[in-house]
């Protein structure tokens, strides 16, 4: 069993790269250069419609069957279940990861791409849009404080909730971030920056 990874090194990429080192899963990686628009390949958008990475296909899928899966969230959930790693079945834990991977789904990686694009890439910069994406990063970043001031990781033990969220920290220069100014965030990217599959991960594709 091998997983086909289709993936560029953006922040959503990444939490695959991270998810897939740390489970120990044999995969291999197709780079789809988003910068040549190659993610609107025929051959890619019959795996993600949607025409954005990362993907994967999975030749052994539920019922034996390859599979093929698309949105980060949801690929990340996949592998913690074929795996059985770092998603909890107890309902309550589960429900946490759960929680705070919908925070990084939903928040911490919308809003963000958004301070990306409007403070680096936008060709007119708008003092608004500026200020509005940088302080709901600012925000963000708070309540990811607060919660990590009360727990190790986003749902107490090392999860996919944190596999997602790392990377979209990574960039926090891109933000306007300094991660001295939230110290919990900063405790807690340490120690994910540390781990040996996170600084694989970092060189894939």
């Amino acid at each position: 069993m091998t997983i086909e990874l289709y993936t560029w090194s953006t922040p959503n990429g990444r939490k695959i790269s991270i998810a897939l080192e740390e489970m120990g899963l044999p995969y291999n990686v197709h780079p789809i250069n988003i910068g040549k628009d190659e993610q609107f390949a025929p051959s890619f958008l019959k795996i993600s419609p949607n025409n954005k990475i990362p993907a994967i296909v999975d030749s052994e899928g539920p019922d034996g069957k390859p599979v093929s899966v698309f949105e980060s969230g949801a690929i990340l959930i996949y592998l913690a279940e074929k795996s059985g790693k770092f998603l909890p079945k107890a309902p309550r834990a589960r429900v946490e990861v759960l929680e705070w991977l919908m925070f990084q789904m939903g928040n911490f990686g919308p809003m963000l791409g958004q301070a990306h694009h409007f403070r680096r890439m936008a060709k007119e910069k708008v003092p608004y849009a500026i200020d509005r994406y940088s302080n709901e990063a600012k925000r963000l970043y708070g309540v990811m404080d607060k919660r990590l001031g009360q727990v190790e990781y986003l749902a107490g033990d090392y999860s996919i909730a944190d596999m997602a969220t790392l990377p979209w920290a990574a960039r926090h220069p891109w933000q306007g971030i300094e991660l001295e100014t939230y110290p919990n965030v900063k405790r807690w990217y340490d120690a994910q920056a540390a781990r040996r599959a996170v600084q694989r991960c970092m060189l894939i594709p």
